[in-house]
């Protein structure tokens, strides 16, 4: 089998090169064993919304469990001239850190550290790219998916990407995505076998095309699959023949069978128009029951339109811009160092930069989720260095850490911190969840907890992550030390 292709392949040099010159030259600079603290966070949501999905979690543990150098990672490595006790290091290697990240299904938002890891540096840095690469695809599908779930208000969404995704994991692992981020099913077999996801499907143009007329594509169909007949309507004239030889095979087919159709499929034309239209013959018909399913490069703001126009849905198959987010192609999650220990101090470590954006909260940190207790909403998420606790029976002083005069006092709230151990020590602690548990969570989470303005898909309210008095006061005094120094 073609490596790029087995799922059981070594990945561990799939990382930036960077990251092995760092890590020699840790080694040979002697920071062996130096601990160190990085945070994984993005800075901006895409498609301008509101929040982003936490998602790829489990990817990321089973990566970091398969963690080792084999003996062909060594050869290649030798061959680009690094040394023998840095390569004694690496086959030696085992992965000794603790590992937190905030829970899959989980609202997120800029600035905060999803994932935090504590380790030997060389450990802690080496695994960015990974990382990187698993939550920062997985989150942005999901976030995608989620948002074209909610403009679809209540009716089903279907997976339809994986010929237009950037590759194989790309597919499995967006449509895994996809359906926590709210996806009813998934046309990619393989999610079915492997994550327990609704494979779903019907046929193609190409089915009808086979066949000497439409009417007998549809027959033989509903012949093979009378319990689950969709029938694609739009191949030569959805209105003069797709829907009404779709009829004919209910009525000749499925009804001395004692069965009901599922529904029909328009891939093409004024979709609008096009299922107002077919409802009608439908219902007429004496179908009232039979679904009408749009697909046809869709997103959440054609969904949308669509309904606001009255068209006559019921779900529909969502492709390409699904899979690809193509409205907004990338989430900038980025890891830094945030702090290193020296004979047990925690020494903070904070990135400057002339774009504000760009400056990193410095320490150890954790990030709490305080809770209105009459509404169940999300006030704020607070991040605080990780020897601080938020006392829900005392009221507690948000304020915004860029324009720090805008301050609000609450009370009557709780608090749930959001990083959850996944390693401790190198030794796995992370407890899977059913993927159907995840999903649910999520839309949860999505629904229960979110102000409908964060929601919004057009200038949504900007949920406030604030900083602790005690960070807050260490950012800026770092800043100033810097400052003074340059």
């Amino acid at each position: 089998m073609d490596k790029q292709y087995d799922s059981e392949m070594n990945l561990t040099l799939l990382t930036d090169f960077y990251e092995l010159t760092m890590a020699n030259g840790y080694f040979q600079n002697g920071f062996k064993d130096t601990i160190a603290y990085f945070d994984m966070f993005y800075r901006n949501t895409p498609d301008n919304g509101g929040f982003v999905i936490m998602a790829g979690v489990e990817q990321m543990v089973d990566y970091l469990k398969k963690l080792h150098f084999t003996e062909e990672d060594i050869a290649y490595l030798r061959g680009r001239g690094f040394d023998e006790g840095f390569l004694s290091y690496l086959r030696d290697f085992q992965f000794s850190c603790d590992v937190w990240a905030v829970p899959e299904g989980t609202p997120i938002f800029p600035g905060e550290p999803i994932v935090k890891v504590h380790g030997p540096v060389i450990q802690a840095q080496f695994i960015e790219t990974m990382v990187l690469l698993l939550i920062n695809h997985q989150s942005l599908i999901a976030t995608k998916a989620n948002r074209i779930v909610r403009a679809a208000e209540g009716r089903g969404v279907m997976e339809f990407g994986s010929r237009r995704a950037h590759g194989t994991d790309a597919a499995i692992n967006g449509a895994r995505a996809a359906y926590i981020g709210g996806c009813v099913g998934t046309a990619c077999t393989i999610d079915g076998r492997d994550y327990g996801i609704p494979a779903l499907g019907t046929m193609a143009h190409s089915w009808i095309q086979l066949f000497d007329t439409e009417l007998d594509a549809f027959k033989a169909y509903a012949r093979e699959y009378p319990d689950a007949c969709t029938l694609l309507v739009d191949t030569y004239n959805v209105l003069k023949s797709g829907v009404p030889n779709a009829i004919r095979t209910f009525d000749e087919v499925l009804k001395p069978m004692g069965k009901r159709p599922a529904g029909i499929r328009i891939d093409s034309g004024d979709i609008v128009y096009l299922s107002k239209q077919a409802r009608k013959m439908l219902d007429d018909a004496g179908y009232p029951d039979c679904q009408i399913v749009a697909s046809n490069s869709l997103d959440e703001y054609l969904i949308g339109t669509m309904l606001d126009q009255g068209a006559c849905l019921d779900s529909f198959g969502v492709g390409e811009r699904m899979i690809t987010s193509s409205g907004s192609p990338v989430l900038d999650g980025v890891y830094k160092l945030s702090a290193i220990e020296r004979d047990g101090e925690i020494i903070p470590k904070i990135k400057v930069s002339e774009n504000v954006t760009k400056i990193t909260n410095p320490g150890a940190k954790c990030v709490y989720r305080l809770y209105d207790k009459d509404t169940g909403k999300a006030e704020a998420d607070v991040i605080t260095l990780q020897d601080e606790t938020i006392d829900p029976d005392k009221p507690y002083l948000l304020f915004d850490p860029e324009y720090t005069w805008k301050q609000k006092t609450i009370e009557n709230f709780t608090v749930r911190p959001l990083l959850e151990p996944v390693f401790e020590g190198g030794k796995c602690v992370f407890q899977k969840r059913p993927l159907q548990e995840i999903r649910s969570y999520c839309l949860s989470q999505v629904d229960d907890t979110l102000w409908d303005e964060v929601k919004r898909f057009e200038h949504p309210h900007n949920y406030y992550v604030d900083l602790s008095r005690k960070l807050w006061d260490l950012k800026y005094q770092l800043l100033k030390e810097h400052s003074q120094k340059s």
